[in-house]
């Protein structure tokens, strides 16, 4: 039995018997020869035939013959004279010839065809990339002492607003399908002190845009024992550090293919206060935001811009959001309580990242509730936690696809979303 190789590793088998298996990518016939070229998980290989193969593209085969060396070849070697055996036949073509280096189709026939659309090597590489982001995030945070935790997707009181929220029905009693693992998170800091999450969360918000999703992965971490904001900060520029090492190492070829070169990730990335940054933007733009309490997208660009050209960095914080624009647990800036102790990560001149400071006194909780007109025994099972002793604690949440849009430059990030949930579409 003649064990199956990958088409990457088809160069070091040069002279022996060899077994391939994959797609049918391509097909080629000539006058007097035939060539195949399948593609497995690692790349392509191409295998050379004396006779015509009547086989469609995207047909399942394995392929038994022996490995000579090409130089013309995918990788400097090919496969010659070998057997095939079907495994399973394609019935249908793909919408588009996937075999095209370019990608000779619509984004919503991409979408629509995703389970083939996705097979293209330039359309598959975002997803090898943000897997690679995963993995170097998880190995960032176990490194730095978390604990990853998996948290409820059904809970029954919404993290941020009622607006914004999927309910269901649980059995008879109204649920909804969780913004965040906000609650869960906080509370888990006082069994691990440290913990991460990687999950899917649930935005109900109306948005018809190049940037939003109805459902999308956060990449969650939460800390205790900071002194502020700034440690959240540092272990947050870890933590892409390390997503950016690792993209870097186990997706080299993806980001090849895409020729993305990944931005640095400073040791310590530049920050600017808000109050500061409207200043800014007051002063060389010829507009005047000071007052509003958040930024528009055209002002996270224009810093984001400011941030590359006086520091070097795609990356910008932004601290000291004011707190009317800050959920009710956001802690504020004991010096300027209109401001918060939060911020935002800009990259590349868009919102990338959350996180800051929480509350953790109960009483400071009772207060901020009632101050908003809430009522705190709506939230009772999550301040459960603070009434029985929470350390000072904050910590932040990355988009996974919007990391992924921002590092590969996707126009929408529906292109770096495998088979997104927006206003319009629910399938595949």
């Amino acid at each position: 039995m003649i064990h199956r190789i990958l088409a990457a590793d088809l160069p070091r088998h040069v002279g022996q018997q060899a077994r391939l298996a994959g797609w049918l990518h391509r097909r080629r016939e000539l006058k007097s020869v035939s060539f195949l070229v399948v593609r497995d998980r690692s790349g392509l290989a191409q295998s050379v035939l004396r006779e015509p193969v009547a086989i469609p593209e995207e047909t399942v085969v394995e392929l038994t013959g022996t490995v000579v060396a090409n130089p013309q070849a995918p990788g400097g070697a090919e496969l010659v004279s070998p057997t095939v055996r079907v495994l399973a036949e394609a019935v249908e073509p793909p919408p588009f010839d996937l075999y095209r280096p370019a990608v000779p189709a619509t984004l919503p026939t991409v979408l629509d065809h995703a389970p083939v659309a996705l097979r293209h090597p330039r359309l598959r590489a975002p997803f090898e990339i943000a897997a690679a982001g995963v993995a170097g995030f998880r190995a960032a945070l176990d490194g730095l002492g978390f604990t990853e935790a998996h948290t409820p997707k059904i809970v029954g009181t919404a993290t941020e607003s009622g607006a914004n929220v999927f309910g269901i029905d649980y059995f008879g009693r109204p649920a909804f399908l969780a913004q965040s693992p906000q609650f869960f998170k906080q509370a888990l800091v006082g069994v691990f002190e440290r913990v991460y999450e990687v999950g899917p969360v649930f935005r109900a918000e109306p948005h018809d845009t190049a940037r939003h999703l109805a459902q999308y992965t956060s990449l969650d971490a939460e800390m205790g024992f900071v002194d502020d904001h700034r440690d959240v900060m540092a272990v947050l520029t870890r933590a892409l550090a390390g997503m950016h090492a690792t993209a870097a190492e186990r997706a080299g070829d993806a980001l090849a293919l895409l020729e993305i070169e990944l931005p640095r990730v400073p040791e310590e990335i530049p920050a600017i206060h808000f109050a500061d940054a409207q200043e800014l933007l007051a002063r060389l733009t010829g507009e005047d935001p000071r007052g509003e309490p958040d930024l528009s997208p055209a002002h996270e660009r224009w810093l984001g811009e400011w941030a590359l050209r006086e520091h070097g960095s795609e990356f910008l914080f932004v601290t000291g959001y004011p707190m009317v624009k800050r959920p009710f647990y956001t802690h504020p800036d004991p010096g300027r309580p209109e401001f918060s102790r939060s911020f935002d990560l800009l990259f590349r001149g868009l919102e990338l990242v959350t996180g800051g400071q929480r509350l953790h006194r109960h009483a400071d909780y009772l207060a901020a509730l009632a101050a908003r007109g809430e009522n705190p025994e709506a939230y009772a099972g999550y301040l459960a936690a603070f009434a029985h002793g929470m350390p000072p604690h904050g910590g932040f949440a990355i988009g996974l696809e919007r990391w992924t849009s921002r590092l590969t430059g996707a126009a929408n990030i529906r292109q770096t979303t495998l088979f997104p949930r927006d206003l319009h579409r629910l399938t595949p």
